[in-house]
């Protein structure tokens, strides 16, 4: 169910960052590159691309919730915003892993 605070948006893309060609993801809005998991500050709420910044969003950091599974926090490079982003299932799991710990960052 889509709300003014969620508008589906499941377009594929290039990524910036790493520069490989991301697939649309087909059951919900794709929000990150799943080979290197940067984002790109486009949106003020999910799908709206409403933001005016376009900078790189980080994976800053990756935290483990019970019934969300992986959650990456993207830091914007050029204004400092942070969102959080629920994995999908097409994510790198090494990836996700690597930065759960903060001893591998």
């Amino acid at each position: 169910m889509e709300n003014k605070l969620f508008t589906k948006n499941d377009s594929g893309f290039i990524c910036e960052n790493c520069g490989k060609k991301v697939p649309p993801l087909g059951y919900s809005s794709r929000n990150h590159c799943p080979f290197c998991l940067y984002s790109k500050h486009v949106d003020i709420n999910p799908g709206d691309r409403a933001a005016d910044c376009g900078g790189l969003m980080a994976p800053a950091e990756v935290t483990v919730n019970a019934k969300k599974g992986f959650v990456i926090k993207h830091k914007c490079t050029l204004c400092g915003a942070e969102r959080n982003n629920k994995m999908q299932a097409d994510d790198d799991t090494a990836l996700l892993i690597k930065l759960t710990n903060p001893y591998n960052r």
